[in-house]
Parts: C-alpha cells; sequence; structure tokens
C-alpha cells in the first residue's frame, strides 16, 4: 500500500490523512459514477477513495431509473449516458484493478477512467478488456494490471476495505465518512459537503 506520509498521497485520495474523507463506491454502481465526477470539487478536500464491491457489502441490487441517471448526468455536464452492455456487472475483477491502483497513487484516475467506460462508453465492467482500456487511459501497463489483480496483497487489502466499510455503517452506495458521520445514497456528495462547511464554521 502506499505511503500515507508521503508527499503529495492525500491529494491524490491514495491513502488515509488525519481528518480525510472517505469516499466508498463501487465502479459499476451509476449513484458512484455521479459522485465520483463531483465530490473532489464538492469536498473542497480530495477524500480517500475506498473501492468497494457492493454485494460482498450485502448491499441489495436495486434496477436504476436510467432516465433521473441519464438527467442527472447532462445536468453535471457529463457525456451522454450509455448504458453498460453487461446489467449488472460482475465488478470484482475492476475493482481489485481499482485497489492495486490505490498503491500506485492513482485510484482517483482510475476508477473516474473506468467509470467512464462503463457509463459514458457503455462497456461491460465485467469483462477484462474494458479493465485494461481503463488501465490504459492512466498509464497503467495492462501486464501489471493482470499481474496485480492477481496479488494476495490487493485481494488482502480489498477485503480491509470491505471490513472498514462495514465497520463504518455502510448499508448503500455511494457512502462518504466525514468527520465521523456517515453520509449514503443520492445526495450525499452535498450532505457530507454541508455538513464539512458547518464544522469548519462552528
Amino acid at each position: 500500500m502506499g505511503d500515507a506520509g508521503a508527499p503529495g498521497i492525500a491529494a491524490t485520495g491514495d491513502a488515509g490523512a488525519p481528518g480525510q474523507p472517505v469516499f466508498f463506491y463501487d465502479l459499476g454502481h451509476p449513484g458512484c459514477y455521479l459522485a465520483a465526477e463531483r465530490i473532489n470539487a464538492a469536498l473542497g478536500v480530495v477524500p480517500e477513495w475506498e473501492p468497494v464491491v457492493a454485494a460482498e457489502l450485502a448491499i441489495g441490487h436495486v434496477e436504476p431509473d436510467l432516465a433521473t441517471i441519464a438527467a442527472q448526468a447532462e445536468a453535471l455536464g457529463l457525456q451522454p449516458l450509455r448504458w453498460p452492455s453487461g446489467w449488472p456487472p460482475d465488478t470484482r475483477t475492476a475493482v481489485l484493478a481499482a485497489t492495486y491502483a490505490k498503491r500506485g497513487g492513482r485510484a482517483v484516475a482510475f476508477s473516474l477512467a473506468a467509470f467512464r467506460q462503463a457509463f459514458a462508453g457503455g462497456r461491460d465492467l465485467g469483462e477484462e478488456s474494458t479493465v485494461l482500456i481503463a488501465a490504459a487511459a492512466c498509464e497503467m501497463h495492462p501486464a501489471a494490471v493482470v499481474k496485480g489483480i492477481a496479488l494476495r496483497s490487493v485481494h488482502a487489502a480489498l477485503e480491509h476495505a470491505l471490513a472498514r466499510a462495514t465497520a463504518a455503517g455502510v448499508r448503500d452506495l455511494p457512502a462518504i465518512l466525514a468527520g465521523g458521520e456517515l453520509f449514503t445514497g443520492p445526495v450525499a456528495v452535498e450532505e457530507a459537503a454541508a455538513a464539512m462547511v458547518a464544522r469548519a464554521g462552528a
């Protein structure tokens, strides 16, 4: 894992720092995609990006409202929504790749690339080729990513993230842990941002 004390790590969202918010997300979750595209700017600080697999958090699958997601994406100025060809996707390989990317300081870059491949490109994150396209977009070598996904230490890191999310009480995604409070669901970003502003002004 990356050194939490290394210069620049906290600014990239790849390792925790004291008081740094934590953003829990699954790459195949459309709400997490919308949150990911605005969270850094909305919070005013870059949170720690902590990828998890929603299915392993026992979060039930809810069929999203495509029209609402598309309208929200448009309101945010994102590319037109293209729904992934495989739905719902098996995101474990993609999330392992994000976990591996986090070790190298590229959690944010890889995750945004993967989200965009899925929801702007319509690609299936359950396919390794989609994961490798996202990796290439942030200059991660495909062979290194394939090897990284298989590392026991990367699997252990993902299990740690799951335990961390469970301990925080995450029952829905996206989820943001900030100042000891947990914010989840479609308005998590805005609620977390408002709470952070209120604490700063107190």
